[in-house]
């Protein structure tokens, strides 16, 4: 049993949406590694930082990645296995790929809270200023003399 710790640049894009890890910058994979009787298990965590945009706002945006791998290298080629060993060394770069570009997320926000565009103006909402009045829909207008019911 070894562990290591690896800090390497990224050597493509990991990801396509709205949060990448983009190419060069550093990955730092902290691993635990065991000689079995099957392969070479490998356990540990990927750290990255990926960058992007709020999808609300549209703010540039950091985001630490930081994701655990476990996974079996088999030293026999077998369909039951995803890696294996080859001449007695194990390649990282699809292991880590995974994990990361899995480990994403969909929707970067800036912050949980962050109140968007006003979709009139364009321009960034103040959080502090409250919800903004909706806009009544002439449609509805003969309704609005009716009572709710609370």
């Amino acid at each position: 049993m070894r562990e290591r710790e690896l800090d390497f640049p990224a050597p493509e894009q990991l990801g396509e949406g709205a949060a990448v890890v983009p190419a060069g910058s550093e990955l730092r994979i902290s691993a635990r590694i065991e000689g079995l009787h099957e392969g070479i298990l490998l356990s540990g965590t990927v750290q990255a930082t990926a960058t992007g945009e709020c999808v609300r706002c549209l703010d540039p945006v950091a985001i630490p990645v930081d994701v655990d791998v476990q996974e079996l290298f088999s030293y026999q080629p077998d369909e039951a296995f995803d890696f294996t060993v080859v001449d007695d060394r194990i390649d990282l770069e699809p292991l880590v790929r995974d994990a990361v570009v899995l480990a994403l997320p969909f929707q970067p926000l800036c912050r949980p809270d962050c109140p968007g565009i006003d979709p009139q103006t364009g321009e960034k909402r103040d959080a502090a200023a409250g919800p903004d009045e909706q806009p009544h829909d002439p449609r509805w207008a003969a309704l609005e003399g009716f009572p709710s019911e609370s």
